[in-house]
């Protein structure tokens, strides 16, 4: 049977900086930019966090669906290393906010940016035992980003947003080819977020891990799936993407290995319409390898269904390569969500204007029993939003109760 992705979309926040202009506010090495492949990184605004970014995400998707078709998602899942309480998931406040129906599986996954592809996996195991037939699932991955100077080169790379993804037996974006995976995991400290306020990095040994894991994971593939070249199975090749440089020398790394003549030109037709996206956007964590396959869809050009591969990492650290069907039908049921022209209705901020967002952001996931978050304090950068439309924005806590609201952007309040 036919089990997959209906339906994509991604909310990269509401705000920007160009990259360059980073660079030039921490005085970091613009010799460096190319080794990133950074156009423009997203910001969260003060009332933006992990559930404000995966409703407007999934809210498009949902509201796309018959009201029938609504009721049928049984399984919601969200993946995030963002999460605002040890206990209750920022999936319930996802359930609330999407009205959807009570009777749901709702569930928060961890596993750094690897996660949202395990969910993934785990929902087409279960729609695909037809347990409930005709069922679907929701995996919202969704992050917010609270890197600042001292986070050096890693701070450009670091993006904010969600990729929400609804999983059924009509794939009209991916077909994932059932039982066709490789994974490789084992235990390492290259990155982690020990505190709300508080990340680890080692990029060496991140670097090394993801590039260990993409070799290994694809052997696994390779392994359980006959027949397999990788110069032409694939159509194109989707990969986690925490920056787009990262990707590029993966690919070289996998392309070298398998004996591609032309690696740059082959980087060019298969990875290089997956980074379109990414590159205005920056690291999505678990969310990173979707916004890649929505770049991908976009931008691939193809009329016909084509099989993909795809790439996941996760620090600590697990990986997957799996693969999947692009149908004739993705492009239209993509370039329906409009991802690039929110991408660039962001507001754009200058460096001075980064910074102060930054600081009112600090608080963001800290647990405190009450605070007020009045949104159109930020009122100036709410209007300056290119494309009018309404978002859901958290509007403070209660009692430890956050709260939220849906509130008017791009100059129509």
């Amino acid at each position: 049977m036919s089990v997959g992705i209906e339906a994509l979309n991604v909310h990269a926040g509401l705000a920007r900086i160009p990259v360059a202009d980073l660079f030039a506010g921490r005085g970091l090495d613009p010799a460096r930019l190319d080794n990133l492949m950074m156009e423009t990184k997203s910001v969260a605004l003060p009332f933006e966090d992990p559930v404000t970014h995966a409703v407007n995400a999934a809210r498009p998707v949902v509201e796309a669906l018959a009201p029938a078709d609504r009721e049928r998602i049984e399984l919601l899942v969200t993946s995030t290393e963002s999460g605002v309480d040890y206990s209750k998931s920022v999936a319930s406040y996802v359930h609330e906010h999407l009205g959807l129906s009570r009777r749901c599986r709702v569930m928060e996954v961890k596993q750094a940016c690897y996660a949202a592809t395990g969910a993934l996996q785990l929902a087409c195991g279960y729609l695909a035992s037809a347990a409930s037939p005709g069922a679907r699932a929701l995996v919202i991955a969704t992050d917010v980003s609270l890197v600042d100077e001292g986070a050096g080169y890693t701070e450009p790379a670091m993006g904010t947003g969600a990729a929400a993804v609804l999983l059924g037996e009509r794939p009209a974006v991916l077909d994932v080819d059932l039982g066709a995976f490789g994974v490789h995991s084992y235990e390492t400290l290259d990155s982690a977020r020990p505190g709300p306020r508080f990340d680890i990095a080692d990029a060496d040994r991140s670097l090394f891990a993801y590039l260990d894991c993409l070799t290994h994971s694809y052997r696994d593939y390779t392994d359980r799936v006959g027949g397999v070249d990788f110069a032409s199975t694939f159509a194109g090749l989707v990969m986690h993407t925490p920056f787009a440089g990262i990707v590029r020398a993966a690919h070289r790394k996998l392309a070298r290995d398998h004996g591609v003549a032309d690696v740059a030109a082959d980087f060019t037709s298969r990875v290089l319409p997956g980074l379109v996206y990414p590159r205005q956007v920056g690291n999505l964590c678990s969310g990173s390898v979707y916004l890649a396959l929505a770049s991908m869809v976009d931008h691939l050009g193809s009329t016909d269904p084509v099989r993909v591969g795809l790439y996941a990492y996760g620090s600590g650290c697990a990986s997957e390569f799996y693969s999947g069907v692009v149908g004739v039908d993705a492009a239209a049921t993509v370039g329906r969500m409009q991802i690039g022209d929110q991408l660039a209705a962001r507001c754009r901020l200058t460096f001075d204007e980064y910074r102060q967002v930054l600081a009112a952001n600090a608080d963001c996931l800290v647990p405190v029993a009450d605070r007020t978050v009045d949104p159109y304090r930020w009122g100036e950068f709410v209007d300056r939003v290119g494309l009018p439309r309404t978002v859901l924005a958290c509007t403070g806590v209660d009692g430890h109760h956050r709260r939220y609201d849906w509130i008017k952007v791009g100059g129509v309040r």
